[in-house]
Formats: C-alpha cells, structure tokens, sequence
C-alpha cells in the first residue's frame, strides 16, 4: 500500500482530536485502494440492479474494524510505511532494543497472496531476503483473506513455490511451480519437520485457571451500542 506524508497529517489530525485512528476510516482507506471490487460493485448490484446482498462470510469479518491508538498508528505509518526504517539494521528501535531482521536465522514461512493490495508480493518477497536464516517463500492466489482462509477442502486458488532465492520476484515466480489447491498441506509439511512429537491436546479447566466459559466465549455475541 502506498501512503504520502500528506495522507499521514491528515490521519494524525483526526487522531490529536480523538486519541485514535477511526476503524471505519481504516476500512473506508483500504477499500479505496481497489475501489471497483470493494464499493461499487456493490452499488451496480443494490441501486442499479435491486439485487439483495449475497451473504458472504469474508467481507461480514472484514467489516469487523478496530480503532488504533494515536502514538502507535502514527509510529507504525512513519517508520514501517514512509520511511521503511524496518529493513535497516538498528533503524527502529523498541524499548531500547534495536531490531535487526538479518539476526533472524531461524527456518521462516513466507506466505504472500498474489492479488494483495495491502502487503503487494514482491514487496513481501523483499522482506523475505532480509533474514539470514533459511526462508520458504509461498506465493498463494487470490487476496490477503481469501487466499489465506482457503482450506483444502474448497480446492480453490492454488499456489506457487519455487525452492530458489531469485534477486527478483518476476524471476523467482518466472521459474516457479505452480500447484493446484490450498497452500495448508505445504505448510503443514514444511512445519512437521520442525514441529516435534506430539502431545495429547489441553483440556480447558483442568490446570491451575479454571474455564471461564463454554467455547466460543460470550465475547463472540456482544454487540457494540
């Protein structure tokens, strides 16, 4: 996603008066980023056409905003969006600790998704060359939610995989293999060699807390005022 210095004033303007970045703005921002798919498509189908909304699990998740706190948004907008300080050695630093991606020498997942428009791919394919440690990178179909929730068995988007660190992600996906399906049975693959035995699951209640609820939580049914 790209973000100016302009689009970050106009953010920390709101947030000095109230405190926070709105979470309906946040989506409203977002959703301008592919505007045609995410407003007015809807448009065409209810005013246009006088179809009612189809029902879909995604977008009534997305819909789910949150507000985000004035110092850390605007934090995280300058150093991880403008000034990229991430990828520097030592360039942001938290709670005295500066943060140096290349000492990450441990196996890591990379999953990008091929239609994102928040995190693009090879912006994500980038940061993938930052470690220092073995890194599998996995490119899905689809966007940043439905090519992530894509479980195996809707068989649906497929995959990309290519063992090859390439210089540049046109040339790592130009010789990568292309797979049929979820990208779940890759990673769960990838994670059994690291993962160790296993272990019978945990019953809720039986250690030192006791369960507070039945699953999902009550949480799950409180409605805003």
């Amino acid at each position: 996603m790209f973000i100016d210095e302009d689009q970050i004033r106009l953010m920390e303007a709101e947030m000095d008066a109230k405190g926070y970045f709105d979470g309906a703005h946040m989506a409203q921002a977002f959703n301008l980023l592919r505007e045609n798919e995410l407003i007015w498509s809807f448009f065409v189908d209810s005013y246009l056409f006088g179809r009612a909304p189809r029902a879909f699990d995604l977008l009534y998740w997305n819909s789910d905003s949150t507000r985000m706190p004035q110092r850390m948004h605007s934090f995280y907008l300058r150093n991880m969006y403008l000034d990229n300080r991430l990828r520097v050695p030592g360039g942001i630093a938290l709670d005295g600790v500066p943060i140096d991606l290349g000492k990450i020498k441990i196996p890591a997942y990379f999953l990008s998704t091929r239609d994102d428009h928040i995190a693009p791919w090879k912006s994500s394919y980038a940061g993938a060359k930052l470690l220092s440690g073995p890194v599998t990178f996995v490119l899905g179909g689809s966007g940043h939610i439905a090519g992530v929730v894509n479980p195996p068995s809707a068989n649906k988007y497929g995959y990309w995989t290519n063992d090859a660190r390439a210089d540049a992600p046109d040339d790592w996906l130009a010789q990568a293999q292309q797979h049929d399906g979820s990208w779940w049975p890759h990673w769960s693959r990838w994670i059994a060699a690291y993962a160790g035995k296993r272990v019978p699951a945990r019953e809720p209640g039986t250690g030192k807390l006791p369960a507070i609820e039945e699953a999902p939580g009550g949480y799950v049914r409180a409605r805003s005022a």
